[in-house]
């Protein structure tokens, strides 16, 4: 029986990116029985489990975000990858960030490089929405919670990040000072944050 043919284009117009699962290609009309054969032909690679992508594809930040989401369904997209959602910054980091409750287990194998923080209480829940991409809904940080979140973060991002993150919200509007304020407030950052907030006259 013949494979059908899968590449980029195909799972572009099935709304796909390099990363898929066996029941996204159902669409495609291509079965599991196919998806092994395509393996065993080295055109497509698992990279975990229930998870595959196209063979010798370098993946962009977003499709490698939602790989991530897929793989770890639990975690929060946040600090410089949730930046890069917003498109906010001019950071590119080269792992994932991604927040996980205190007590839940850090992924074993990894699909890719990992950077994880730990949330606890409110911070597991507020601001947190959730975003399409590339077809997988992806747990991500609110923009004014994600600036919030770099203060918070800021000895390990640098102080130089945030006040980045912050300086183009304001300017660009996307969102605004009072959900910030408020987004520090429930995250205890507003001492922290109070001097570059006064400077902005809040």
């Amino acid at each position: 029986m013949k494979t059908p043919p899968l590449n980029r284009a195909k799972l572009k117009m099935a709304g796909l990116g390099i990363y898929f699962r066996p029941r996204d290609l159902e669409p495609l009309a291509v079965s599991f029985q196919d998806l092994q054969r395509l393996v065993a032909a080295g055109k497509v690679d698992k990279v975990g489990r229930g998870l595959y992508r196209l063979a010798a594809t370098q993946a962009d930040e977003l499709e490698t975000i939602a790989m991530v989401a897929s793989a770890v369904p639990g975690g929060i997209i946040c600090l410089l990858s949730a930046l890069r959602i917003h498109g906010i910054g001019t950071q590119a980091p080269h792992e994932v960030w991604i927040a996980l409750a205190r007590k839940a287990r850090k992924p074993a194998r990894p699909v890719t490089r990992l950077r994880v923080v730990r949330f606890s209480g409110a911070m597991l829940t507020y601001g947190i929405q959730t975003h399409p991409v590339l077809g997988v809904p992806v747990r991500v940080t609110s923009l004014a919670r994600t600036v919030v979140d770099c203060f918070r973060y800021r000895n390990k991002l640098g102080l130089d990040v945030a006040l980045e993150a912050l300086r183009e919200v304001v300017r660009s509007r996307a969102t605004t000072i009072d959900e910030i304020v408020r987004a520090a407030e429930v995250c205890r950052a507003r001492t922290v944050m109070r001097t570059y907030l006064e400077a902005l006259g809040q």
